[in-house]
């Protein structure tokens, strides 16, 4: 009996000890900390941990899981499995970007001309007036960025005969694991990767930088560096950062017409603030069109007499078109007052009265 009761217990014990509570610390965001508590221990996918993470801190949207890794100085690494989760360790929740598209069709005589079309969802508001046909879309400036960071960024084509060699790599990198060692190239790299990515973003950040080099070595592993760093992209991470840094330089020296260059070149700071890093104006992750350019044609003279008749034309009756056009038309150079002086709010009301009415608010 004593025997039988023994190896009870040495059978149930594995199931005892894996039902265990758990206790994690969760990161949310960077910006909360928070213990969470798994009475019956750590899900087996990845799935089941995220939903009860969700669940317990009541998060909405997509989420990624990262845990910290203590043989690599508690860097935080990307989960794949639950079964490196023990009790007492550190996860992070990492909202997902989620995009959101908006595409505008320049207006031409034809379609002006042509009778507005119905919407099966109305615009029309009881309090401000405005309808469907209310809405003004400009015609966009070639220089205005109308697209968002990219979920999946998409490796250009290069030249024909850096395309060439890339495709001879992978070969050989598929056949035998040999890398690519043949630096002349790289310049044509990044002066082509530099180009797309400054169609998305003058400053993209490090998390969208590691993107642009993981996306490249996904297309092209053979030209991994392992002997830089043990995922082969530290290098191709720092060069794609310089080489940001002087494309920008470049089109500044070229006197390209972009107001994200205009607000942090150095002559335009005080001159106590002529430092490359001091106060250096960068849109937020949400800001597509951060600081576009005038609209073709007008200059900033031009947009300030558009804005002194607005303040006449706000004190009319009935005349909410005619305020929208020209405050859609006035966008730009009222995002550059707000990026590069940081008014405060009584003197931008006292320039722009029709921004703060419900109407136009709206």
């Amino acid at each position: 009996m004593s025997d039988m009761r023994t190896s009870c217990c040495q059978f149930c014990l594995p199931k005892i000890m894996m039902s265990a509570p758990t206790q994690l610390r969760v990161i949310i965001e960077e910006t909360q900390v928070h213990k969470l508590t798994l009475p019956n221990g750590v899900p087996s996918t990845l799935d089941e941990l995220l939903e009860v993470a969700q669940g317990h801190f009541q998060l909405q949207g997509s989420f990624t899981v990262m845990y910290m890794d203590k043989d690599f100085d508690n860097q935080f690494f990307t989960l794949t499995s639950t079964d490196v989760v023990k009790d007492k360790d550190t996860i992070k929740l990492v909202r997902m970007d989620e995009s959101v598209i908006l595409t505008l069709t320049p207006i031409n005589e034809s379609v002006a001309s042509s009778p507005p079309v119905s919407l099966d969802v109305s615009l029309q508001d009881d309090n401000s007036g405005i309808s469907s046909a209310d809405i003004i879309i400009l015609p966009q400036s070639p220089e205005c960025r109308s697209e968002p960071w990219p979920t999946n960024f998409q490796i250009p084509t290069f030249s024909y005969d850096v395309e060439m060699l890339l495709n001879a790599g992978n070969k050989a990198y598929e056949s035998d694991g040999s890398f690519l060692q043949n630096p002349t190239m790289n310049s044509s790299i990044l002066e082509k990767l530099a180009d797309t990515v400054f169609y998305y973003t003058a400053y993209p950040t490090g998390r969208q930088r590691l993107a642009v080099v993981e996306a490249l070595l996904k297309k092209h592993p053979c030209l991994r560096e392992p002997d830089t760093s043990f995922s082969g992209m530290y290098g191709w991470q720092q060069r794609l950062t310089y080489k940001m840094a002087n494309y920008r330089s470049k089109l500044k020296r070229l006197e390209v017409p972009c107001p994200e260059l205009d607000v942090n070149s150095l002559r335009r700071k005080l001159p106590g603030e002529r430092n490359p890093a001091k106060n250096c104006k960068r849109p937020k992750k949400a800001e597509v069109n951060y600081l576009p350019p005038h609209p073709s044609g007008e200059t900033s003279d031009s947009l300030e007499m558009e804005r002194q008749e607005l303040l006449n034309e706000v004190k009319k009756s009935n005349n909410t078109k005619v305020i929208q056009e020209k405050m859609a038309k006035t966008f730009s150079i009222r995002r550059l007052k707000i990026v590069s002086e940081s008014p405060a709010a009584d003197d931008f009301r006292e320039r722009w009265p029709a921004l703060l009415t419900c109407s136009i608010g709206h």
